[in-house]
């Protein structure tokens, strides 16, 4: 079992778009292991490759009820979202110790390269669509916190680097 590390709210490669992948190799294989095992170990619903400073458009999402459901997705996108909004209480690693309420997507269709390499569209709903909205925005250089305004985002950032001096 590999536990990568989280790259700090600050790092630039957090505000930057990640790689497409341009195929499923074993080293994307590899990767997607320990992001399962990093994820496992926060314990999260969702984890996205340039969270753990591997700038690819890789994630993992376990929504489920019981662990070991996790899904391996590269190069996901959104090709359809619900008008209905869902509020969720979201949190990421890369700022620890706070969370916000955020609105998005009930639901999400999203087209993906697989594990086995096939490109494959899935719905989504609920915590999964929240899970894997939140993780395409990690792909696309963006967090959680980007969705408030910029007086909100500001205060959770330094509420998050004072509690990580302590």
């Amino acid at each position: 079992m590999t536990v990568r590390p989280f790259l700090p709210y600050a790092d630039r490669r957090l505000h930057m778009p990640a790689e497409p992948v341009p195929a499923i190799t074993e080293t994307v294989r590899m990767i997607w292991d320990d992001m399962i095992d990093t994820m496992e170990a926060m314990p999260g619903v969702g984890l996205a490759a340039p969270q753990i400073g591997i700038m690819q458009r890789l994630a993992v999402v376990d929504a489920s009820d019981k662990r070991g459901q996790a899904l391996r997705m590269a190069n996901p996108e959104i090709l359809h979202a619900s008008v209905q909004l869902r509020a969720h209480e979201e949190a990421s690693p890369n700022l620890p110790g706070v969370s916000a309420r955020i609105e998005r997507p009930r639901a999400v269709t999203v087209r993906f390269l697989n594990a086995d390499g096939e490109i494959e569209e899935r719905d989504f709903v609920g915590l999964w669509a929240t899970s894997v909205q939140h993780q395409i925005d990690h792909l696309d250089g963006r967090l959680y916190v980007d969705h408030l305004s910029p007086l909100r985002r500001k205060m959770l950032v330094a509420k998050s680097a004072k509690l990580a001096r302590r």
